[in-house]
């Protein structure tokens, strides 16, 4: 991470990550409507790129220290950085999440879903229920004056309760016209621990649950992170701005709420 230095957006630069948040919502809901059985994770990737070039704007991953796609694919146990590819074709049963990542007049929206492919098991069905929670209660702490460590506890405190494990490896971030920076928000941990928040502190909360054990491991190509028990994971993220009086979050689509 460059910096561990804080910085407080201007409510022009907020503007900004409304607009880059809500074009972000927007390529997801555009993607959402092609995941079935038999689209591959490239198609995905190929329609991202198209949208989002055709609107003036780029895809924030593509090149990104080497990363060779425009949008990260993560299907079943893989946890995140999932790397579209023509032989991945999403079959019934499949969850996959879709993490964007466009860049709107220099700005970044960041946000993902974990979608069905078909109809879900039960145990799939469960962990992208409650992985869509978990963002929520994670969102629900962010006021001025609390602390970093107040979004993984409830997080962790939820996630566990409902018998699924929290991933450690990777964790939420600073984002603005920089992709990743401070603050790092993790998904787990204790109340009245790490930064005070403040308004005018952008972040993304990113959750990644896992049916078994939270431990990952990192493929040969140094991205696709998998689930090291091989069992499921689900995602949900979005971009939230710590406003005078609580949160407001950026990436927020408005199409009617789903799953």
């Amino acid at each position: 991470m460059a910096s561990e230095t804080i910085v407080l957006l201007s409510s022009r630069e907020i503007e900004k990550m409304r607009q880059a948040g809500r074009f972000a919502a927007e390529l997801l809901d555009h993607l959402e409507t092609m995941v079935k059985p038999g689209v591959s994770t490239l198609e995905l990737n190929d329609e991202a790129e198209r949208w989002t070039q055709s609107r003036g704007a780029k895809s924030g991953p593509l090149g990104y220290h080497g990363f060779p796609k425009s949008i990260c694919t993560s299907v079943n146990e893989v946890v995140c950085h999932g790397i579209p590819n023509a032989k991945q074709i999403l079959k019934e049963g499949d969850i996959i999440n879709i993490d964007v990542t466009p860049i709107l007049d220099g700005y970044y929206g960041d946000t993902s879903k974990t979608f069905f492919v078909g109809t879900p098991s039960p145990m799939a069905k469960k962990l992208v229920e409650v992985t869509q929670k978990c963002l929520d209660v994670g969102i629900a702490e962010v006021k001025p004056g609390a602390k970093i460590g107040d979004i993984g506890a409830a997080i962790q405190e939820y996630a566990e309760a409902q018998g699924f494990s929290v991933v450690r490896d990777f964790v939420g971030h600073g984002v603005s016209n920089i992709f990743h920076t401070a603050p790092q928000v993790p998904h787990y941990g204790t109340r009245g621990k790490g930064k005070r928040l403040r308004p005018g502190m952008v972040f993304t909360i990113e959750p990644m649950i896992n049916e078994g054990t939270w431990e990952v491991e990192v493929l040969a190509d140094q991205w696709t992170a998998l689930t090291k028990d091989r069992k499921l994971s689900a995602q949900f993220e979005h971009t939230v701005a710590v406003t005078q009086d609580g949160v407001e979050i950026l990436t927020l689509s408005r199409k009617v709420a789903k799953v």
